[in-house]
């Protein structure tokens, strides 16, 4: 399967990503609350806009998928709560939460990193109020707690992600301090992640694992 998260587009733009032959996209909806939206984001960029393009993805026929980064700047618990709701409500094939981790060279660089725990919880609830979700252990799980992704496997992630990009081609993908496996090969990534997923009792295998 082919899976693009390139930001948000209109809509004849997905059409023809769709028609290319891509089969999701994921596009982070960050929260669904607009006074949020607003502080995590520039006055040209909206909430509104957001959603617009994540209706417009599921109704071309993407496998769609939002999210959230759990302890983002300024976020509440009722934000969270919120989020759940809106996910609810939009029925997403997929959706990428775990913990917001700052970035040296952007505004949010003091901002503390969200907690290991809290993103726990919301993959359990998550997964419990989506049963068919296609939800992964993301890598900024793993990087604030050594154990994160495999947690996430048993708090209800059913996706992992090994990065098999060329080694000098990470560089250009630095989205937040210290990610794990930056330095590995393509090879050593994917059988570190597998020996992860099999010492806590599960398997990885190698098919699409559409969301059906």
């Amino acid at each position: 399967a082919i899976t693009l998260s390139l930001g948000e587009k209109e809509r004849s733009s997905y059409q023809r990503l769709f028609d290319a032959g891509a089969d999701r996209y994921l596009l982070r909806h960050e929260t669904a609350c607009d006074r949020h939206y607003s502080l995590l984001h520039p006055p040209v960029l909206t909430l509104k806009e957001r959603k617009r393009c994540l209706y417009d993805l599921r109704d071309i026929g993407f496998q769609t998928g939002c999210g959230l980064m759990v302890g983002s700047p300024f976020q509440t618990k009722d934000n969270l709560a919120d989020d759940l709701l809106f996910m609810k409500e939009f029925d997403p094939q997929m959706a990428g939460i775990g913990p917001f981790i700052p970035h040296r060279d952007t505004p949010f660089r003091d901002h503390p990193a969200g907690s290991a725990e809290d993103s726990l919880f919301m993959l359990s609830l998550v997964r419990l109020m989506l049963p068919r979700i296609l939800l992964p252990a993301t890598t900024a799980l793993g990087t604030v707690r050594s154990d994160g992704r495999e947690q996430g496997i048993l708090a209800g992630a059913n996706v992992v992600m090994p990065n098999i990009s060329p080694l000098d081609a990470r560089k250009n993908y630095m989205l937040y301090d210290n990610k794990i496996g930056t330095s590995d090969d393509a090879s050593e990534s994917l059988a570190y992640v597998r020996q992860k997923i099999e010492g806590i009792g599960y398997e990885m295998p190698a098919e699409r694992g559409d969301y059906s």
